[in-house]
């Protein structure tokens, strides 16, 4: 139950802090601090909570790492659907909180886009399913590699949490104009269920590319550098 919980509160603090950072502080009159800020903020929430919790978890909070993980022979198989729900739960609670708190403001009309991604029509930049599809595929194949090489046993002790947070941070420098990026099926599916409509028919894909670049990056690392 630690471990879940830990996944839940981890999971919790990316979601508010980062999805928070691009509802409330983008493009804030005069002080926003844009995609840049955006894109930092997910990436301390990660970083943070993974010297906050990683020790207890192993700092997932996130279903596609959990996979990934799982592909590359880091985790159970037995321990994946507890995992999962913990962070699927602590994002939905972390959209909920930071809905109560957009709906409070004074000249509030509606929830507009709620930091969800999408493609298409509801992508920031406007491209297409496909290049969607590519860019969350490519980006969290190349995260789990960063994450399963900087944990392994033989990389220098005690940097995984920088490395990891600051992979996440790249990541969102290069997809918020694409997807709004996800490669968090967690982090999507809280923002989507808030936002509804057309984001939540286009949730699908947040779930299936996160995780086939995921699994792939598992194989990847299995078969060519977890080698002694």
């Amino acid at each position: 139950m630690k471990k879940l919980f830990a996944e839940f509160f981890g999971t919790f603090w990316l979601v508010f802090g980062g999805c928070g950072s691009a509802i409330f502080a983008a493009a804030f009159p005069e002080l926003g601090i844009g995609f840049m800020g955006v894109a930092l903020a997910f990436g301390l929430t990660v970083l943070t909570m993974a010297y906050a919790v990683g020790h207890i978890s192993g700092a997932h909070f996130n279903p596609a790492v959990t996979l990934g993980l799982w592909a590359g022979g880091k985790f159970e198989a037995k321990n994946i659907l507890g995992y999962i729900v913990a962070q699927v739960v602590g994002g939905i609670a972390a959209a909920g909180v930071l809905y109560l708190i957009v709906t409070g403001k004074s000249d509030y009309v509606d929830i507009g886009g709620f930091a969800a991604n999408g493609y298409g029509e509801l992508s920031p930049g406007g491209y297409s399913m496909v290049s969607v599809l590519i860019t969350e595929f490519v980006l969290t194949m190349f995260f789990l590699l960063i994450i399963l090489g900087s944990t392994y046993p033989k990389a220098p002790a005690g940097f995984a949490g920088i490395a990891i947070g600051l992979a996440l941070t790249l990541i969102h420098l290069i997809s918020i104009p694409i997807s709004n990026t996800s490669v968090n099926p967690a982090r999507s599916t809280s923002q989507a269920l808030f936002a509804g409509g057309e984001f939540t028919s286009q949730l699908w894909l947040f779930w299936a590319a996160p995780i086939a670049g995921a699994i792939v990056a598992g194989f990847i690392h299995k078969a060519l550098f977890d080698k002694e």
